[in-house]
């Protein structure tokens, strides 16, 4: 995985890490508010050794003292000392309990010995420390004293006496916070990674890259009006819907630019991806740019064309295949343009052998030669083995590729299936996919539709001449046929020609 992996993975599992930090930073929260506050009281003591005060003495002193430090301070937690601070304050714990709230520390090179008292009460632990370093003072003063009698060579001295602290040594609240965030924050990117890594689901053109090498004709963004308003008829002219239908169209001219596939199979690998729309919807896109267009419904399982351009469904298909009728009569006419429609008919109990039969095979060569363009919507690849029987028959086939419907493995077992029939793949076409996001498909002609504008006067024509001039000239034709269809009608005699 390269960067770009990593920061679209992290843009699909935003939610994911937010939540994790969220609660990351809820538990530090809950465990500042939770424990219990303790206060630590602190007190330093001097180590001293008696000499005459010469300076070799003092050096001698000096070395030797600092040599006694650490035993010193090994010394703090021990019963010897404990004991009698506690039957001085009175306190019920064991020589073991307390030395668990004691701590004992000296700096490097010095003579000086720290003690720290934690307790729940601030007063108590100040009193604890005093209390310690005196019974320290005495302990030392007992161990250091000559056998024979006199005065101990070593003196400690208290030089910073214990105070009751005013604010609690812990919780340490933003300490907490700040654990609760790193530690929430890496579970988020764990998950993230883990989610990432067991999720087979292509979800867009960087998934789909990684299963194969097809052209990707196309790419439909998902619509929450699809549903309601399946049609290209039915939404604007200049939506980033419709304009995505048109891209479509125009890749596909370009994946069969030796013109010999007339007939283009329209199938998915699973139910649901928008295979019906995606073929009905090409269909009329051809029809809209001036060529004449036959959509033939070729589900004959559940077919959908004619439920979603409101025609007959008795008489279609199979009527043509068994020889009940002419093809030519079950051809209906759909809209304005020279789209013609073949619904599925009678659905038949044995769909893969009508449409594997030479009887088909006819079929579509006769519309091959009636018509500029052959729409054909099959089943899907992986329930039933119909289009892959009826590819054999086609001049080629577009998959459509249903994003977060299709695991990468059932991809490559439909691109394997039309590559064992030898069928003629022109590409992929991504269908419902988010627009906006980390897989969001954003190239194409659809970046100009927020861009271009009908003109309302006169004036306005020569601004938008220039702006068909700048278009590429594949993009003209299309801009000019919705400009003319969308303009008011007084407007419609100015003509504008790409040469402005």
């Amino acid at each position: 995985m390269n960067l770009g992996d990593y920061i679209r993975v992290l843009r699909r599992n935003w939610m994911l890490l937010a939540a994790t930090t969220m609660i990351g930073l809820l538990l530090g929260g809950l465990a500042s508010v939770l424990v219990k506050p303790t206060y630590t009281s602190e007190t330093q003591l001097f180590v001293a050794i008696q000499s005459s005060g010469s300076i070799q003495e003092l050096q001698q002193g000096n070395t030797f003292s600092q040599a006694r430090v650490q035993s010193y301070v090994k010394m703090v937690q021990t019963p010897i000392v404990l004991q009698p601070a506690i039957d001085a304050l009175g306190l019920r714990a064991t020589p073991d309990e307390l030395a668990s709230r004691v701590k004992a520390s000296t700096d490097l090179n010095t003579v000086l010995v720290n003690i720290a008292v934690t307790d729940q009460s601030p007063v108590q632990s100040a009193a604890a420390a005093q209390a310690i370093a005196q019974s320290l003072i005495k302990a030392i003063d007992t161990l250091e004293k000559p056998q024979n009698g006199g005065v101990s060579p070593v003196t400690l001295s208290v030089v910073r006496p214990a105070v009751a602290p005013s604010a609690p040594s812990a919780p340490n609240t933003r300490l907490n916070l700040l654990i609760g965030l790193v530690l929430g924050l890496a579970a988020g990117l764990g998950g993230a990674v883990l989610r990432s890594t067991l999720d087979s689901r292509i979800r867009g053109e960087a998934d789909l890259r990684q299963v194969t090498s097809l052209p990707l004709l196309g790419g439909i963004a998902f619509d929450t009006e699809a549903s309601k308003r399946p049609l290209l008829t039915q939404v604007a002219t200049q939506s980033p819907r419709a304009e995505s239908f048109r891209q479509l169209r125009t890749n596909l001219k370009f994946a069969n630019v030796s013109g010999k596939a007339k007939s283009v199979l329209i199938t998915s690998s699973l139910p649901g991806e928008g295979k019906s729309t995606t073929a009905v919807n090409l269909a009329i896109a051809m029809a809209q740019a001036g060529g004449s267009v036959c959509l033939v419904d070729a589900d004959l399982r559940r077919p959908m064309v004619g439920d979603y351009m409101g025609l007959e469904n008795n008489v279609g298909l199979t009527t043509a295949l068994i020889g009940a009728a002419d093809t030519d009569d079950v051809l209906q006419h759909w809209g304005d343009n020279g789209l013609f429609v073949i619904t599925s008919g009678q659905i038949p109990p044995n769909p893969s052998e009508l449409l594997g039969s030479a009887e088909m095979k006819a079929l579509i060569e006769h519309l091959e030669q009636t018509f500029d363009a052959v729409i054909i919507d099959a089943p899907p690849l992986l329930p039933v083995t119909d289009a892959t029987v009826l590819a054999q028959h086609v001049g080629g086939v577009a998959l459509v590729v249903g994003s977060q419907k299709i695991t990468r493995n059932n991809l490559e077992r439909s691109i394997g299936a039309l590559e064992l029939v030898r069928a003629e793949i022109l590409g992929t076409i991504l269908n419902q996919i988010p627009a906006k996001g980390p897989d969001a498909y954003s190239y194409g002609y659809a970046a100009y539709a927020g861009e271009l504008q009908v003109p309302s006067k006169r004036d306005e024509v020569p601004h938008l001449a220039a702006q068909v001039k700048s278009m590429s000239e594949q993009n003209h034709e299309d801009f000019i046929d919705s400009l003319v269809n969308t303009a008011p009608a007084a407007e419609k005699r100015f003509r504008i020609r790409e040469d402005s």
